[in-house]
């Protein structure tokens, strides 16, 4: 159970952060709520007695003003769950700078600054636990998804590096590594193909369908819950089984 842990969660205004969102309520967290759409965001933080903030997590002073909301709201933070993410379409030839850039700033850059803006937090009040969501994606290659399958391949890297230098303070970081999600950032891939590109890729994942917000959310509950306290340093494949083949 998450009751009374205090839960900050970006990317919270759609897809899997909204349903880690009302997956963490329904089990007693207190809500802190991070995205871009303001207005979904705060309708979110409404039904779920939380608070939203509208933050660009790429912007540098972005993770301190986010940890330090939360721990003015509720004087701590039990656990971060580091969600927001963005997906550019393309091969290295595609790829413009730009998109480099951005896709970084926001997978990598964003993760880092959040988790550590987090760790003197949680140190000071004796451990937590952080999520990072990376991709099946940052296990195996990336099909026409340069930038984002190297920010999920930083974001794994990221996670075993910070389990290991804070395991000791009683931080355990640990990442969820979904497949292909049915979320509004799936169905912009899919484009103008629409239910057809997607019934194509639920094909292809050995379960036979696409994974669901909830999914996801069931995995990173359980990382942030003490029925996963022995496990730091973690990749969870949440793939329909994509990654084991």
């Amino acid at each position: 159970m998450l009751t009374g842990k205090v839960a900050l969660i970006t990317g919270a205004s759609a897809g899997i952060g909204m349903a880690t969102a009302r997956l963490f309520a329904g089990r007693g967290a207190k809500v802190m709520l991070s995205g871009r759409n303001a207005q979904a965001g705060e309708a979110l933080a409404a039904e779920l007695g939380g608070e939203f903030l509208a933050v660009d997590v790429a912007a540098p002073e972005a993770a301190g003003r986010l940890v330090e909301w939360a721990v003015r709201r509720h004087g701590r933070l039990d656990v971060l769950v580091n969600n927001a993410g963005i997906l550019f379409q393309g091969d290295a030839q595609d790829c413009t700078d730009a998109q480099w850039d951005m896709t970084m700033a926001v997978n990598v850059t964003a993760v880092f600054r959040l988790s550590r803006a987090a760790v003197p937090v949680m140190a000071g009040q004796g451990g937590g636990a952080i999520v990072n969501v990376a991709s099946d994606w940052g296990l195996v290659g990336a099909d026409r998804a340069v930038a984002y399958g190297t920010s999920k391949g930083a974001v794994v890297q990221l996670t075993r590096s910070m389990a290991a230098d804070h395991a000791r303070q009683g931080i355990r970081v640990n990442a969820v590594c979904p497949g292909d999600t049915d979320t509004p950032m799936l169905r912009r891939e899919a484009g103008a193909a629409g239910e057809v590109r997607l019934r194509a890729m639920a094909e292809a994942i050995p379960m036979g369908r696409l994974g669901q917000p909830r999914d996801v959310a069931a995995a990173i509950a359980f990382l942030a819950s003490e029925d996963a306290a022995f496990i730091t340093g973690a990749m969870l494949p949440v793939d329909g089984g994509n990654s084991a083949v």
